[in-house]
């Protein structure tokens, strides 16, 4: 099948026509922009779903988009993104979407559910993937159970930010105060250079995590297509010029993701952590965003959890579901480990650390 492109701007306004059957169109938003203005249709967009984001997959590492989008006659059913990925290693699957917290396949008509997911299903058989995987599931469940599970965590900005701190738990209020006490400058910057000091962070976070950094290109194309493009900014703290904490932060529409965090863990005591997220909350309030999710947490992670928890998030549960190309749910899934690679990660030099990085994150999703 080929791409097409995408019908203009009125097309998904008429009226339901009857029981034409559903039609299914693979589109390309790398070469495309008019899909931002098809997925700006829909309240639970987010950057995920953007063709920025396919943009930065497709160029760090060459992972093919089939973007899908249903309709009957001229009215919109669903939109899925996906990443074909192939590998020596992994084989070759589907994800909706690869290195994105959760990215639910867009649902305008729910009584074409069930019409979508054969179809969806009959597409993944026809590419020969081994899996097909879909990471959210409050609108629709590709299978009866998830094969993974995490919890995510939203900020309601909607209150204002006077509000929003009194929501917020009192060790936090005081680690804001503490950094403010301590001289830490805090930036909102949208520049390269910015990029290339929340790298090196990044870099030292990992190490210290016992995990490889993904490749620098990688940061260096979510500037090239997500920052410069307005969809995101980075937050930039400081001591004496010196960065000491970061973070990346995405937007779209009303919805906004903390998506990347690091520090410096020599000046943790001057809690610049906590007072880059402040700053990034602060922001995303005045500018109109609505939400704030901070991305996935591994349900065995209690003590992210309990800091996610402490800015007065709500919590939900973000399901991973699977299917092979039978349809049947799958169930194998390789996301568990005993840890000793963090181990070793964790006592490479940063330089071997950044090269494991750029071999192995192709093959992942």
């Amino acid at each position: 099948m080929e791409a097409t492109t995408l019908a203009g701007d009125d097309s998904f306004v008429e009226p339901k026509t009857g029981d034409r059957s559903l039609q299914m169109r693979i589109l390309d938003p790398v070469h495309d922009p008019g899909w931002d203005q098809v997925v700006a249709l829909h309240r639970d967009a987010s950057c995920f779903h953007t063709s920025a984001w396919a943009k930065v997959l497709h160029q760090t590492y060459n992972h093919q988009p089939f973007y899908l989008q249903f309709s009957r006659g001229h009215r919109l059913a669903a939109l899925i993104p996906l990443m074909e990925l192939q590998s020596l290693f992994t084989g070759r699957r589907g994800v909706c979407l690869p290195f994105s917290d959760a990215c639910e396949p867009l649902i305008f008509d729910p009584e074409s559910i069930g019409i979508v997911t054969d179809q969806l299903v009959r597409f993944a058989r026809e590419r020969h993937w081994k899996y097909l995987e879909v990471r959210g599931g409050k609108s629709f469940r590709l299978t009866a159970s998830p094969v993974a599970q995490f919890y995510g965590h939203t900020l309601d900005l909607r209150s204002g930010t006077e509000e929003l701190i009194t929501r917020f738990a009192s060790p936090v209020r005081r680690a804001i105060r503490k950094a403010e006490r301590s001289g830490v400058n805090v930036l909102i910057v949208r520049n390269r250079q910015a990029i290339g000091d929340f790298y090196q962070l990044h870099v030292q976070t990992r190490r210290r995590h016992g995990l490889p950094p993904q490749p620098a290109s990688f940061f260096l194309s979510i500037y090239e297509h997500i920052i410069k493009s307005g969809l995101g900014f980075i937050v930039l703290a400081q001591r004496r010029s010196r960065p000491i904490a970061a973070a990346i932060f995405f937007c779209f529409g009303k919805n906004a993701l903390y998506k990347y965090g690091a520090s410096d863990k020599r000046f943790q005591e001057l809690r610049a952590n906590n007072l880059v997220m402040w700053q990034g909350i602060q922001l995303l309030a005045r500018t109109g965003a609505e939400k704030l999710h901070f991305g996935r947490t591994e349900c065995e992670n209690d003590g992210l959890r309990r800091f996610k928890l402490s800015w007065g998030t709500e919590e939900e549960t973000i399901s991973y579901f699977r299917v092979d190309s039978s349809g049947r749910q799958f169930l194998a899934d390789a996301r568990h480990d005993s840890g000793f690679h963090k181990r070793i990660f964790g006592m490479l030099p940063l330089v071997f650390n950044r090269l494991a990085g750029s071999m192995i994150y192709p093959h992942l999703d």
